[in-house]
């Protein structure tokens, strides 16, 4: 049996008695164990940053840059590798392994220019004699601890970031899919990375809360559940240090009547069901306007719905692969029979789902359900599962309330062929990232990824300009040179008043 070790100073760091199982979740049996850290371990990883971190931080940026070059070659000579090692602790189909690492990968394209982004500003002559500027800084020591849903892609999101701008970084991936963020971190160094500037460690509860509490961890990103995502942004802010932190969504597509329901149907088999459904961005609330809307659209959805393919990970043909776990099925299955029990029409079940040689595999196909309300707790409450909900609404108004008044704001669609419309709705629609015409509305890595309400906390995005932000502190310099001596009176700097 494999065990997955630590990654700390550069190399692997074997400590820990207790141990969690790695699941292959196509055939629902044990591949691999994982250790679980201590605070001991994470004083470790700690150590190794800080002894590493200055060096790093005064490396210039175009150094730093010719790192993140190398990174990007190696992870695209590596993508096979790595696809195939997500696919098989995470279930996800190879072609979302795939997209699941390139998104990472994008961010690291963006970091390749942090000479540029790290520049500051200048004024020159702001008083007599007086020029002032700013400077951005690395904040020391950054710590993410991420999902399980995408184990590359959010990982690079927050390291690739923090690193580029000088810092040293603490990874705490998911126990469920520790494998490829090791290997991340193993490429990382094979691109020049000095040792201790990235660091995975393993753990559960216990090393989340040693993170929270370190006193040389400056900052933190964390992205997974709304409940979890408030008690690490309240009690690393009660710490005094800089947290983002994001939740769950619940993302509705709206669907105007002049919408082409052809590429709608499309569009949404992808964004409801792909990766089994395992994404804050998937969309799992379709809003027809109008009942003309609706019938017609469930009328495609139907058969498009029931020629989904679901299989093994590996499976070239499957559209989608196994939750991660048996007890995110049981959990999926549970609000299938949840929103039975509160009215819901249940036009498609995709439970007692059973794969021909792989009986012990987490698959749930897919589901479909019309006539949902915003009174039932299956609507209001993240699935996370490949389940689809259809709520009606009657007119454009009621479309834009609903995803508005929801308590997870994350992303939003609308599809339409209207720009009027589509204007309004963008504008007004209380939510932090809005698709027209494009289902899973995830910014490109130049822009900034950031939900609102419970589907966020703090006041950054991740990646980007934002994520620069979050990962350096601005110093102000104002500075003057003047000709006479010291002591010289007539050069004294006197702070302005308005007399």
């Amino acid at each position: 049996m494999r065990t997955i070790d630590h990654f700390i100073g550069g190399g692997s760091f074997q400590s820990g008695d207790r141990q969690a199982e790695v699941f292959n979740p196509s055939e629902g049996q044990v591949q691999a164990t994982v250790r679980l850290g201590t605070a001991t371990d994470l004083q470790q990883a700690v150590d190794a940053a800080k002894a590493a971190q200055p060096a790093w931080a005064a490396t210039n940026p175009q150094r730093r840059a010719r790192v993140m070059f190398r990174y990007k070659e190696l992870i695209e000579q590596h993508m096979d590798e790595l696809a195939q090692l997500l696919s098989s602790e995470h279930g996800k189909v190879l072609a979302d392994s795939k997209g699941d690492i390139q998104r990472g990968l994008e961010v690291i394209e963006y970091t390749c220019g942090i000479p540029q982004a790290l520049k500051g500003e200048y004024t020159q002559g702001a008083g007599p004699g007086i020029d002032v500027y700013s400077l951005r800084q690395p904040i020391g020591i950054g710590a993410g601890i991420t999902p399980f849903n995408f184990p590359a892609m959010i990982p690079m999101w927050m390291f690739g970031m923090a690193i580029a701008c000088g810092n040293a970084f603490i990874l705490k991936p998911s126990e469920r899919d520790p494998t490829v963020p090791v290997r991340l971190a193993e490429l990382m160094k094979e691109a020049g990375l000095p040792d201790g500037i990235l660091n995975v460690v393993h753990g559960d509860k216990e090393m989340v809360d040693a993170i929270l509490d370190h006193p040389d961890i400056a900052g933190i990103s964390f992205v997974g559940s709304s409940e979890i995502a408030q008690y690490i942004y309240s009690r690393g802010t009660a710490n005094g240090k800089r947290v983002q932190a994001f939740g769950g969504a619940k993302n509705h597509g709206i669907v105007m009547p002049d919408a082409d329901l052809d590429q709608v149907v499309t569009d949404l088999t992808g964004a409801a069901f792909g990766s089994a459904g395992e994404r804050c961005m998937a969309l799992p609330v379709v809003v027809p306007v109008g009942d003309e809307t609706a019938d017609r659209l469930r009328e495609k959805l139907i058969p498009a719905i029931e020629a989904l393919r679901i299989g093994v990970s590996t499976d070239p043909d499957a559209h989608y692969g196994p939750v991660v776990s048996k007890a995110h099925k049981e959990r999926v299955e549970g609000y299938i029979q949840m929103c039975i029990d509160e009215g819901g029409e249940l036009v498609v079940d995709g439970r007692g789902f059973s794969l021909q040689g792989n009986e012990d595999g987490f698959f749930v196909g897919p589901t479909f359900f019309d006539r949902v309300t915003t009174d039932m707790r299956s609507y209001q409450e993240e699935i996370f599962g490949p389940v689809l909900q259809m709520v009606r609404a009657r007119d454009f108004e009621e479309a834009v309330r609903l995803p508005s008044e929801h308590d997870y704001g994350n992303g939003v669609a609308i599809f339409t062929r209207n720009g009027h419309a589509a204007r309004e709705f963008v504008s007004r629609v209380n939510v932090g990232m809005v698709g027209v015409n494009v289902p899973i509305p995830v910014p490109v890595s130049y822009h900034s990824f950031g939900g609102w309400k419970r589907s966020g906390f703090g006041d950054i995005g991740q990646y980007g300009q934002e994520g620069l932000r979050f990962w350096t502190k601005t110093k102000v310099v104002t500075q003057r040179w003047p000709d006479g001596g010291v002591g010289d009176a007539a050069n004294a700097f006197v702070i302005p008043t308005m007399g």
